[in-house]
């Protein structure tokens, strides 16, 4: 498949882009500073603004498929609105473009814990995760609200697991829905390269489209 890529210098998106290339797909990996990645078979590399729809339709155009790894960075300044102002011109041009399917890497922040409560909304979320981060799990989840109304795109939004770290790559993955899942009393976690995997298993066997789903690492 050709695959346009957004965010592909990204903690998320360097895995992501790994994990496409070893599965023989083509990455066009949408970038402001093509010299950051080194020339691959399988990758090319455009210039092209996260925050224009115009810019975004353009070099999107012509794929199979769109990857959205996109995060302004967790010490950006602005995060909530800067995040939101990406996420929306990036959902604006990938419809622009003709391309149906995008997928969309969120945070956890939005997955149920109780109901009618996200982990973003509960007292404890701002005294576990690092002051900076909140803003952007906020946005996260304001941009999953978003996206639920567009009816142009195949989307799915993908929502890591509460614990996302460095690790091996097993190929093995559990699979949950709106809520987040757990490891015994303890929120559990994936690698980063078990999320790749999920994310483009998704791309290439679609099972949530028009649907928000999360995983974590096998019990």
């Amino acid at each position: 498949m050709k695959i346009a890529l957004i965010g592909a210098t990204g903690f998320v998106g360097k895995a992501v882009l790994e994990e496409l290339l070893q599965r023989g797909h083509n990455v066009t990996a949408l970038m402001r500073d093509p010299s950051k990645l080194t020339p691959r078979p399988g990758l090319t590399t455009v210039i092209a603004d996260a925050y224009a729809a115009d810019s975004i339709g353009t070099a999107t155009r012509g794929h199979d498929a769109v990857v959205s790894a996109f995060n302004p960075g967790w010490n950006e300044s602005e995060l909530y609105d800067k995040f939101l102002r990406g996420s929306a011109a990036i959902e604006r041009g990938v419809t622009a473009s003709g391309v149906k399917r995008l997928l969309v890497v969120g945070g956890a922040g939005s997955l149920f814990v109780a109901p009618g409560v996200q982990l973003v909304d509960t007292p404890e979320f701002p005294s576990h995760v690092p002051a900076n981060i909140v803003p952007g799990a906020r946005a996260a989840r304001d941009a999953l609200t978003a996206l639920r109304g567009n009816n142009a795109l195949d989307w799915t939004f993908l929502s890591p697991p509460a614990l996302l770290a460095p690790g091996e790559r097993t190929g093995a993955y559990r699979v949950g829905g709106e809520e987040l899942l757990m490891a015994g009393d303890r929120p559990a976690g994936i690698s980063v390269a078990d999320l790749a995997v999920a994310i483009v298993d998704e791309i290439e066997q679609p099972r949530h489209v028009h649907a928000r789903f999360t995983v974590a690492a096998q019990d």
